[in-house]
């Protein structure tokens, strides 16, 4: 029994360009009680990859949160599957307004403590008692309200290609870091202000707003669905986009553009640009922004010490990598000292 990728990431990639046929990328999540996600984890590897399904998926006792591409032939049999499972039953699936052949190239379902990294304990709070789900126009409403309180609950390389018009965007590193940061910034205004909050597809706004209900805050709004399905309300719908820019998505895409607005720049020579990439370099991998011209001029390197290393032979290069875990810490996301403008 299959429960594990048995091909490359180049080795798929090959197969989805001669088969030449449309996928999907969506996104889901919930939070429901799972006794054995092991067991549940299996269930889900040995069916989807029969679909052909391919993916990021975690699985925890609190729940799912899934990225995924699904052959469109195959959508309605994925649909199914999904309504078998009675805590699935109907889940909201957020589906991509851009789609790629190759937005991932591995099916990987992966058992965590938990689905988002959010450091909090959840035995002392109500993770139930949440803020109000808002549709694309009743958040265009209140989002004009000098009242409210817009906060984006992302991190900073992803606010920093795209909000909503006068969010403030917190500038961190990681989802757990926003949480006391957005708490101590608005402590003041806890009974006499709206927040409201949203993220890429609302997964991190389910927990965030039960944990600042929690907090003291009397009125908590989130948009359902996150940005991904505020603009596809915002364009089935004929409404006032206010959203600018790019979405950042968690996949090969790197992001969704929503308008045609650069907000963001070069991190190495500040021309306008919003074009995320990773360091060439393998023992680097650096999340950063490159313009068309420094990709050429740096070889799609975020220094000229990766462009050196690169050259190397691969066995020096593997050598190199050796003992460098892949992290938040070695990533840096935007942060390295590398990086001449962003700095």
């Amino acid at each position: 029994m299959q429960l594990y990728n048995k091909l490359s990431a180049k080795e798929r990639e090959n197969l989805l360009e001669q088969a030449g046929e449309e996928r999907l990328t969506l996104s889901f999540y919930q939070y429901a009680k799972i006794g054995n996600p092991h067991l549940f984890r299996n269930h889900l590897f040995i069916a989807w990859d029969q679909m052909e399904v391919l993916g990021r998926i975690y699985v925890a006792h609190e729940g799912i949160n899934a990225q995924l591409s699904v052959p469109a032939k195959r959508f309605n049999e994925f649909k199914e599957f999904l309504d078998g499972i009675n805590f699935l039953k109907d889940v909201r699936l957020n589906i991509a307004i851009e789609h790629d052949l190759k937005s991932f190239l591995k099916l990987k379902v992966k058992v965590r403590h938990k689905i988002v990294a959010d450091g909090l304990n959840d035995d002392t709070f109500d993770v139930t008692n949440k803020g109000i789900h808002v549709d694309a126009l009743k958040f265009n409403e209140l989002i004009e309200d000098p009242d409210v309180v817009l906060v984006d609950m992302r991190n900073h390389y992803e606010s920093e290609i795209g909000h909503f018009k006068n969010a403030i965007t917190p500038d961190v590193d990681t989802f757990r870091d926003s949480l006391d940061i957005i708490e101590k910034d608005l402590k003041d205004h806890k009974e006499d202000k709206k927040l409201v909050m949203y993220c890429t597809g609302g997964i991190r706004c389910e927990k965030a707003s039960a944990y600042y209900k929690h907090k003291g805050f009397k009125n908590v709004f989130q948009l359902e669905g996150g940005i991904i399905e505020y603009a596809r309300q915002v364009e089935n719908l004929g409404l006032e986009n206010k959203f600018i820019g790019k979405n950042f998505v968690f996949d090969h895409r790197r992001g969704e553009r929503i308008t045609e607005d650069v907000i963001s720049h070069c991190h190495q020579c500040g021309e306008p640009c919003d074009t995320h990439t990773n360091c060439a370099n393998q023992a680097c991998h650096l999340l950063f922004i490159q313009c068309e011209s420094c990709e050429v001029k740096m070889e799609n390197c975020c220094s000229d010490e990766c462009i050196e290393i690169i050259h190397l032979p691969e066995e020096e290069q593997k050598r190199l990598r050796q003992g460098i875990p892949n992290s938040n810490k070695i990533f840096k996301k935007g942060r390295s000292e590398k990086l001449k403008f962003k700095n």
